[in-house]
């Protein structure tokens, strides 16, 4: 009788030690749009088949890889760039891979973890052992702007441009990832030439 009190009494304060585990140690989802630890930039997260991706979303001042080691490469804007490359799980809300620094033009090994779901840790290493990180601020999405207005009509199409490579490059200017869908962004860096991903990553 006593054992069969003591087993019930020690279930019992096992179900109650479990339903109070803190919501930030459930298993969380990095995707979406994160500002840097400096405010300068945000980077979207997606999951590209089972690997997590971020790439560059905005940026206070739009730069270009100027330090990339390819000097071929050097005149590509950032936006759009891959910062976090290829990272997968590595235990409970943690995740690794490699961190591309635009600052070098280096990529080096990395990881990212979610202390709670609105703010990411991302860490970087040379060799394995210098290591430095910083933490990241979810960016929450706008509120949707309600209206009772009635729907404007379609604007006119603007006249045709003589030069097809000037619409392009405004298409590819108005693809931004922050309004791309996962799918975009992640074929975006399969057709991205001489990324930082298509170089070894130490």
């Amino acid at each position: 009788m006593k054992l069969r009190r003591f087993l019930h009494g020690a279930t019992a304060a096992l179900a109650i030690a479990v339903a109070g585990v803190p919501p930030a140690y459930a298993q969380s989802d990095p995707t979406g749009e994160w500002r840097v630890a400096r405010g300068v930039a945000t980077i979207r997260i997606v999951d590209c088949g089972g690997q997590y991706w971020g790439v560059l979303a905005w940026e206070q001042t739009p730069g270009f890889d100027l330090n990339n080691p390819d000097p071929a490469l050097r005149g590509r804007p950032m936006l759009s760039m891959p910062i976090l490359l290829g990272m997968t799980a590595s235990g409970p809300n943690e995740w690794r891979g490699a961190i591309y620094n635009a600052e070098n033009g280096r990529t080096y090994s990395g990881s990212i973890s979610l202390p709670d779901p609105d703010t990411l840790q991302v860490k970087g290493c040379v060799l394995g052992i210098l290591c430095g990180g910083e933490r990241w601020t979810r960016v929450s999405p706008p509120p949707a702007a309600a209206t009772t207005s009635p729907p404007k009509p379609p604007a006119p199409k603007p006249p045709a441009r003589a030069s097809g490579a000037r619409e392009s490059s405004q298409a590819r200017a108005q693809a931004s990832p922050r309004t791309q869908s996962a799918e975009e962004i992640c074929s975006g860096l399969l057709n991205l030439p001489g990324g930082p991903h298509e170089r070894g990553l130490k």
